[in-house]
């Protein structure tokens, strides 16, 4: 078994309208709340972060069973969008949707193309941050896929 140890430090002046810094050894941003939860919305925020956690994982995950799977990729990429409820002052992430677009070129199979379809479901369930929040935060799929037009 091999662990990965990831590190990141947090810088917060105090009080809930501040401006902080994250550091790690890739990300350097200042973070805060963001403008629709009243905040002073500058550097990024928690709510981006899950976001882009999922994302970036998710697509990751899909990019290398395509190669694994040896489909002939034209072209891949996504929208996400993550729901944040609020109600009584509780603030619950409801809900990432995803929606990759990929393309596979135009001698790809009608058979790719199911298994890519296959391929865009599985790297879903497959990504370590979906299986983190697994329960905690819906995860949908409004997947684009095609052959490319000869």
């Amino acid at each position: 078994m091999a662990l990965h140890h990831f590190h990141l430090k947090a810088d917060w002046p105090g009080g809930r309208n501040e401006v902080g810094y994250i550091e790690s050894d890739k990300l350097k941003t200042k973070i805060s709340i963001p403008k629709e939860m009243d905040g002073p919305d500058i550097g990024t925020n928690p709510d981006e972060m899950l976001l882009g956690a999922a994302a970036t994982c998710y697509i990751i995950s899909l990019a290398a069973m395509i190669e694994r799977a040896g489909l002939p990729l034209e072209s891949m990429d996504m929208e996400s969008e993550g729901i944040v409820d609020v109600t009584d002052g509780v603030f619950t992430y409801k809900k990432i949707i995803h929606k990759p677009q990929v393309s596979l070129k135009s001698e790809a199979s009608e058979k790719d193309l199911r298994k890519l379809k296959q391929l865009v479901e599985k790297a879903e369930k497959s990504c370590m941050i979906s299986k983190a929040i697994q329960g905690n935060v819906d995860l949908e799929l409004e997947a684009d896929t095609k052959i490319a037009e000869r």
